[in-house]
C-alpha cells in the first residue's frame, strides 16, 4: 500500500500533468509534426502517462517505460490499448539498479546519485528529499529496439539518467528527445554528443514546457554545445531534441 507521502505526490504529478488541458492541446500540435499514425515511439520515463498518452491519440504505437511501481500501477488503470507498459528502467546496459525515489516530487526519482549531487544546491530543488530506493531491472534501447522495433521517435526524461540510456543504443533512431538542467548541463553536452555519434543529426531545444522550438533553425552539435554554455545562468529547463538528417 502506497504511504501518505506516496499518494500525496502521485496526486500531485496527475494535477500537474492533467489538470492544464491547454498544455496537452498544444503538445498534439506540437508532436503531430514529427509522429505520424502508425509510427513506433518509445516514452522513456513515462510517469503519469501524459506524453504517452498524447502520441497514442496521434495514432502512434507507444512503448512505455516506467519503474516507479506507484506510477506504473496508475499507468496500467490509464493509459489506452496502443500503449506498450513496460516496468523496468533504461541504462547502458542490462542489469538491475537501485532507483532513488523521492515520495513527495517524484517527477525528480532517478538512477542517477552523481545527478543528486548535482542539483541539490540548485533552488529549485530546495524542497526535494529522495527518501526512498527500489531495486529496478535494466534494460537498453538496443534490446528494446530489437523486441519491438526501430521507433520513429524516443523521449528521454530520467533525471540525469540520459547519457546512460543513450550509451545502451547502436544505432540511429530518426527524432530522439531528452531534457536538460541548467544546474548539470554537462550531461546534456554529453547527450548531444553521444547521439552525433550515431549519425548525421541537428539539433533544437524547447524552454520549459512551450511546445516551441527555440529557434527556426536546426544546428549541428557543436552549434547546440555552444548554445547550451549560454544558459548556465539561466533557471529554465527545457528539452532537446535532435533530427536524422535524412
Amino acid at each position: 500500500m502506497a504511504s501518505l507521502n506516496e499518494t500525496l505526490g502521485l496526486a500531485r504529478s496527475i494535477a500537474i500533468y492533467y489538470g492544464r488541458p491547454w498544455k496537452t492541446r498544444a503538445a498534439r500540435r506540437f508532436y503531430s509534426a514529427m509522429i505520424r499514425p502508425g509510427d513506433l515511439v518509445f516514452d522513456i520515463g513515462a510517469h503519469v502517462g501524459s506524453r504517452s498518452r498524447v502520441f497514442s491519440k496521434l495514432g502512434a504505437h507507444v512503448v512505455a517505460v516506467e519503474p516507479q511501481p506507484l506510477f506504473f500501477r496508475f499507468l496500467t488503470k490509464t493509459q489506452p490499448a496502443n500503449v506498450i507498459l513496460r516496468d523496468y528502467a533504461v541504462g547502458a546496459q542490462a542489469g538491475e539498479a537501485n532507483l532513488h525515489i523521492s515520495s513527495r516530487h517524484p517527477t525528480v526519482s532517478t538512477l542517477s546519485a552523481d545527478w543528486i549531487d548535482g542539483v541539490r544546491t540548485d533552488p529549485g530543488f530546495g524542497a526535494v528529499n529522495w527518501d526512498g530506493t527500489h531495486r529496478v531491472k535494466v534494460t537498453t534501447l538496443d534490446a528494446m529496439i530489437a523486441e519491438h522495433g526501430l521507433p520513429r521517435f524516443c523521449k528521454i526524461d530520467v533525471e540525469g539518467f540520459e547519457a546512460d540510456v543513450l550509451r545502451g543504443l547502436s544505432r540511429p533512431i530518426p527524432c530522439i528527445a531528452f531534457e536538460y538542467l541548467p544546474a548539470v548541463l554537462d550531461r546534456a553536452e554529453t547527450c548531444v554528443n553521444l547521439i552525433a555519434q550515431l549519425g548525421d543529426y541537428r539539433f533544437n531545444r524547447v524552454r520549459g514546457e512551450s511546445f516551441t522550438f527555440a529557434s527556426r533553425n536546426w544546428v549541428p552539435a557543436a552549434t547546440m554545445i555552444e548554445h547550451l554554455k549560454l544558459l548556465r545562468s539561466s533557471r529554465s529547463s527545457g528539452d532537446i531534441y535532435a533530427r536524422l538528417v535524412a
